[in-house]
């Protein structure tokens, strides 16, 4: 699993929330969280930045440049 999908899903996880909660309240479906958490896709700009703001992290924290 790379960096992104373990920590897309560990920070889900930590706001005890299920993928289709996470696509109800960022308003990306629920399929493509699925596919970036499976590291089948990769989301795009606008996405990590929608991920950033939700979760209160930075980009390089998500994508795995930094701990």
């Amino acid at each position: 699993m790379n960096k992104f999908a373990e920590r897309l899903k560990e920070l889900r996880m930590e706001k005890n929330l299920s993928q289709n909660e996470l696509s109800k309240q960022i308003g990306i479906s629920v399929a493509c969280i699925n596919r970036w958490e499976n590291n089948l896709r990769i989301p795009n700009i606008d996405s990590i930045i929608t991920l950033c703001k939700f979760f209160g992290c930075t980009a390089d924290y998500l994508i795995g440049l930094e701990d």
